[in-house]
């Protein structure tokens, strides 16, 4: 039987946890949030919000993970035997096909832009019909996931060293740079200040309570907490690597980067007259537009989604691992077989999805598309219930001597975390939680 991979470095398991972390929810969801909720003021609160309340979290899905150095049901079993908390693991295996049967979908249309972009097709009068035209196309659209999914499956099956920790060791770089090279270009646009000071200068008549709670809710899923991603990853660090400096910098990355997409996004924006509350249309829709009346924009163009194909991939590389490693459980050699099937599995769940804009867009669940109703099953429900039940059972069943030998941290700090993973974060996911039932009821 093969042995249980473990991550060759410490930056490579930083990289690929940070990779997780990244994806659309930093580069997509981010922008188009802080550009709806006040800009500045959203900011700020998403990065109070992801250090007093993300990062808690974050820390306990390490420390549950590197504990039990098995997939998540597996850990749990060993860490609660005869107990029930296994249902944290089957949340992360349930959830985790869900997430990537509509996040493909995603992945594919960003396929689809690229490919355009790299042969010149993405010169149009209407950028809002061509993604409307794109998103319907039953043909494209299920071609385009399909092949993001085989990128994903063919980096997973390669395992930890040769698959997940390379691909995120090349990529997370690239993506950096990739994002640098565009912020640089964004800021030197003739009226871009006024996008700079939209995202760094407060206007508080924006601080309201709603701010705070998308803000918070914001902090929460950028970090890709609840569905036992971070918990799998962590479990291939080997012991004597400290676990909160390594949170720490996934926290920090995520936050670096979502700034850096607002750097990229706003600036232009601003300079070339467009409205920065354009919402989840302003990548598709509004940044061609944008590209297009700058200099070379063609080159910026192909550069963005480039890296919106690196940041999503690496996020849903997490997601099939989560699966895979629950799917092979101690029979590492059958991790190629399993990367397959389930990524098949995956496709096929995911069909509904990909066809919600076009030959399904009339069938709604709870008012919106299949699509919608897969985002919301995951970001509301899944998610949420996931992260909850992590707090408690690390807060609460893991023994103080048991989180304060794995933290290997100060004193202070383990108190403070403590305190935090046993109230502040489980009260902030019910407050999230109880307010959005709150509106779907209204």
């Amino acid at each position: 039987m093969a042995p249980r991979e473990q991550w060759t470095s410490k930056i490579g398991f930083i990289l690929a946890a940070a990779g997780s972390a990244i994806g659309l929810g930093a580069i997509w969801k981010f922008p188009y949030m802080a550009g709806t909720n006040g800009g500045s003021v959203f900011v700020l609160l998403f990065i109070i919000s992801t250090i007093a309340i993300g990062l808690p979290i974050l820390l306990a899905e390490f420390v549950i993970g590197r504990m039990g150095q098995a997939d998540a049901i597996t850990t749990l079993k060993r860490l609660s035997p005869g107990k029930k908390w296994t249902v944290i693991g089957w949340i992360g295996f349930i959830f985790g096909i869900i997430v990537l049967s509509f996040y493909s979908v995603v992945g594919g249309w960003i396929l689809s832009y690229l490919a355009r972009a790299l042969i010149f097709k993405l010169d149009v009068t209407d950028h809002g019909a061509l993604f409307a035209s794109i998103s319907s196309n039953p043909v494209e659209v299920l071609l385009a996931q399909a092949v993001f999914l085989l990128l994903t499956i063919w980096i997973v099956q390669g395992g930890i060293k040769a698959g997940i920790e390379r691909a995120s060791s090349w990529m997370m770089p690239l993506l950096f740079i990739f994002f640098i090279i565009l912020a640089i270009r964004s800021l030197t646009l003739e009226g871009a200040m006024e996008g700079v000071r939209f995202l760094f200068v407060p206007d508080w008549s924006q601080l309201t309570g709603s701010t705070f709670l998308l803000a918070l809710g914001q902090a929460f899923f950028s970090l890709s907490i609840g569905v036992t991603g971070m918990m799998t990853y962590a479990s291939y660090l080997p012991k004597g690597e400290r676990l909160v400096p390594s949170a720490v910098n996934v926290s920090i990355l995520n936050i670096f980067i979502s700034i850096l997409a607002g750097l990229v996004i706003f600036p232009a924006v601003f300079a070339l007259g467009q409205s920065p509350d354009e919402g989840p249309g302003l990548i598709f829709v509004i940044l061609p537009a944008i590209f297009e009346q700058i200099p070379f924009g063609t080159v910026f163009l192909i550069i963005f989604f480039i890296l919106m194909l690196f940041a999503t991939l690496t996020s849903s590389i997490s997601m099939l691992e989560i699966v895979v490693s629950i799917g092979i459980r101690s029979k590492y050699d059958r991790r190629r077989r399993a990367a397959y099937v389930f990524g098949a599995l995956i496709f096929i769940i995911g069909i509904p999805s990909a066809l919600s804009f076009g030959v399904l867009s009339d069938w709604h669940v709870f008012g919106g598309t299949i699509f919608d109703f897969a985002d919301l099953l995951t970001s509301r429900i899944g998610m949420p219930i996931g992260a909850l039940l992590v707090s408690i059972f690390a807060g609460f069943i893991l023994t103080k001597q048991q989180t304060s030998d794995e933290l290997e941290a100060h004193p202070i700090v383990h108190t403070i975390w403590k305190f935090l993973i046993r109230y502040a974060a489980p009260t902030a996911i019910v407050v999230i939680f109880g307010a959005w039932i709150y509106e779907l009821l209204k």
